[in-house]
């Protein structure tokens, strides 16, 4: 009898690349602070030093967060984590520890060896710690984590330098904040997996990243499966560590048939896969994932999806949570947040300042909605800094590059980082280094250089607009074509539009940021602020709708991103509170949002 297939699982950390055999690690853990930066010095990594973790924390919430049972805002710098528990590996397997996300600098040991570190503060990293653990099934993991929340030069979003959180910054997640868990894997097995679709030839590319170099007779097979009946086969020979093979969809051949296999917002059809790896005819490994099949360009002053027009509706999605920060509460809070952007009428979401975790992507998949994948910005450029952010982005985009609801690549976000690129040539060539290195990685979706306004060579023009009066936003976007004002010199902000030689060549044009009015269901609060305010749900809803009607009736616009989802803290500018309750009926915000629009449309 066959072994049974894993499965691809909205639950597990890693939805595209999941087999059976795998522990969850969150929950309780021993934690420390290291204020003196003492743990090193003191070994706290080995058994003996057990007693210096005096309290315990709940994976994966930051001790900044009330979820995490600690709640400590205060400046820590370096915390320690430490779990014990119980790993047997069979003969001939291997040992993973997977980390989603620590931030910034990570060091881990088992059972008192050192077993690997980690620079970058918002990226999953995996550790094979087979050879570490002692004999016996008990053992013990322990984490280092650094975060120097004063260090300018590194990504931080929106984790805010001061004490407390003001203006648009929010409290620290330092550490471990994304699920930690333990896999069992053979000797040879598959590491990473790269999908691209190739519409014109009707096939799918897969690129396999094996964790070791291969042995003879060693073959790569994927096999893609829809709704029980397989769509096509491909197999190689592994001569190397990365295999490439081709699998023919002969169901996408005929043009007027294979809609209903093209991933849109509208129709989220994923397509499974099975990818196994064989040595001499006998299976070693296998692995679930999926793929949809869809295409994104930028052409003739449009977003194309598929080939076709499709205005992007997006909002602002911060990712914060009043109780756990940046980490969402759970995996059905992740799957809500998506159906909530949905209910309210965006068929995208612009991810800000923030590498959002792959369960939530996988509901964007599976749900159907756009996401924009953004990397958190620094606030001050160094060379040093540069080389650590185009590393931690590249990573990012290889780990998120697989989900079909991720559309555009967002490096950099209103000159954060590169206040000076106006007029400073070398954050102008790292912008545009950013944004080509981004393309040698993924060559399949736009990406936007510097979000906002000073783009260099953007594949679409972003523009952030936060006029509040509807009578003076509508008239800058009004028209067949884009005025002068908006596309050279100086945009809405006051910024200018392209630095350096970039000038306007019809790339699409969106205000990828507006709106952020402020309105207080419950009552004004002394630190709840916005762009512009409203004080009542009538006058909010009708300052919603006005500013819509303004995007609707534009001829050239190619989408739009309102601010924001929800309310972030002292940020009071969101549809919907802190804890996800639209601030008027859905229907109405939807009406605001859609203006003419069918109520049933995406």
């Amino acid at each position: 009898m066959s072994e049974p297939q894993p499965h691809a699982s909205a639950d597990h950390p890693r939805p595209q690349l999941v087999r059976d055999g795998w522990q969850n690690l969150d929950g309780v853990w021993r934690f420390a602070y290291d204020d003196s930066d003492a743990g090193l010095r003191e070994r706290w990594h080995a058994a003996e030093a057990e007693g210096a973790f005096g309290r315990d924390i709940v994976v994966p919430f930051a001790p900044e967060s009330g979820a995490s049972g600690i709640a400590d805002t205060g400046f820590h710098p370096i915390v320690w984590y430490r779990r014990a528990l119980a790993i047997t590996a069979a003969a001939g397997r291997r040992v993973l520890l997977h980390f989603g996300a620590v931030d910034h600098d990570a060091d881990v040991w088992v059972d008192g060896q050192h077993v690997g570190s980690h620079r970058g503060g918002y990226t999953a990293f995996s550790l094979d710690v087979t050879d570490a653990l002692q004999s016996g099934p008990d053992h013990a993991i322990v984490v280092r984590a650094h975060d120097d929340p004063h260090e300018a030069s590194l990504p931080r979003g929106k984790q805010d330098w001061e004490l407390d959180p003001h203006v648009v910054w929010y409290h620290r997640s330092t550490g471990i904040w994304r699920t930690v868990w333990l896999e069992e894997v053979p000797d040879q097995h598959i590491a990473e997996l790269n999908w691209t679709l190739d519409l014109a030839r009707s096939r799918v590319e897969l690129e396999v990243g094996l964790a070791t170099a291969p042995a003879p007779d060693t073959a790569v097979t994927a096999t893609l499966v829809h709704d029980g009946v397989t769509l096509g086969v491909g197999a190689a020979h592994a001569t190397g560590r990365s295999v490439t093979l081709t699998v023919p969809v002969s169901a996408l051949e005929n043009g007027q048939a294979r809609e209903r296999y093209l991933w849109t917002p509208e129709n989220p059809v994923l397509i499974d896969a099975t990818v196994s790896v064989t040595r001499e005819g006998q299976t070693v490994d296998t692995v679930a994932s999926y793929i949809g099949l869809r295409t994104v360009e930028t052409s003739g002053g449009r977003f194309l999806l598929n080939g076709r027009p499709y205005p992007v509706r997006a909002v602002l999605e911060q990712g914060y949570w009043a109780d756990s920060l940046y980490t969402p509460p759970s995996v059905e809070a992740m799957r809500r947040e998506v159906e909530l952007i949905r209910e309210l009428g965006f068929n995208a979401a612009r991810i800000h300042q923030k590498v959002e975790d792959p369960r939530l992507l996988h509901w964007a998949d599976r749900l159907g909605l756009l996401v924009w994948a953004e990397l958190p910005s620094a606030y001050h450029y160094t060379p040093a800094g540069a080389a650590a952010i185009t590393g931690e982005w590249l990573e990012a985009v290889r780990q998120q590059r697989n989900h079909p609801s991720v559309v555009t690549w967002v490096p950099l976000n209103e000159s954060w980082g590169v206040q000076d690129i106006a007029h400073d040539p070398a954050q102008q060539a790292f912008s545009r280094a950013l944004a080509d290195a981004t393309r040698a990685l993924d060559p399949s979706r736009p990406v936007i250089s510097n979000d906002g306004w000073e783009h260099q060579n953007s594949d679409i023009v972003g523009l952030h607009d936060y006029e509040g009066d509807p009578g003076v936003f509508a008239p800058r976007y009004a028209g067949a074509v884009p005025g002068d004002g908006l596309v050279s010199g100086f945009g809405p902000a006051g910024r200018a539009v392209f630095v350096g030689d970039a000038v306007y060549r019809g790339q699409p044009v969106m205000v990828t940021e507006f709106g952020g009015i402020s309105y207080q269901p419950t009552g004004p609060r002394g630190d709840g602020w916005g762009y512009t305010e409203a004080d009542t749900e009538a006058t909010w809803l009708e300052q919603v709708a006005g500013l819509y009607r303004g995007v609707h009736a534009s001829g050239f616009l190619a989408g739009s991103c309102y601010t924001q989802l929800t309310d972030t803290l002292q940020e009071t500018n969101g549809l919907c509170t802190a804890d996800r309750r639209p601030k008027a009926p859905v229907d109405s915000i939807r009406r605001a949002i859609l203006g003419d629009a069918a109520p049933g449309s995406a």
